[in-house]
């Protein structure tokens, strides 16, 4: 798991602490919620983050909404109390990225 401010931006914690998971979100599809679509703990967490990072997606730490999300369902839509931390995370991702969020107009 990375932060902004971690000088290793891949450096992983020890295998037993990892927790990951991985969303689906497509804004064309307006009505349904981030999905979650890869999930685990220690050496199957640690290969969703490796793959992330190889893939080059971006990747937040959020200990407490790991582990909110490691108990919903895979293809299960994340729960009403995680909408606002997962947008916090995609407003980071297009941000990170360049991009403006879909319907998003320039200069606002």
């Amino acid at each position: 798991m990375s932060k902004e401010t971690d000088p290793k931006p891949h450096a992983l914690p020890p295998v037993d602490k990892i927790v990951a998971v991985a969303l689906d979100y497509d804004p064309q599809t307006a009505e349904m919620a981030p999905r979650v679509v890869a999930k685990g703990k220690g050496y199957v967490a640690q290969r969703i983050l490796e793959i992330a990072f190889d893939k080059g997606i971006k990747v937040r730490e959020d200990a407490d909404l790991a582990q909110m999300l490691n108990a919903v369902n895979l293809e299960s839509e994340i729960p009403v109390e995680a909408y606002l931390a997962v947008a916090e995370i995609l407003a980071y991702v297009y941000k990170a990225n360049n991009q403006l969020p879909p319907d998003a107009k320039e200069g606002t």
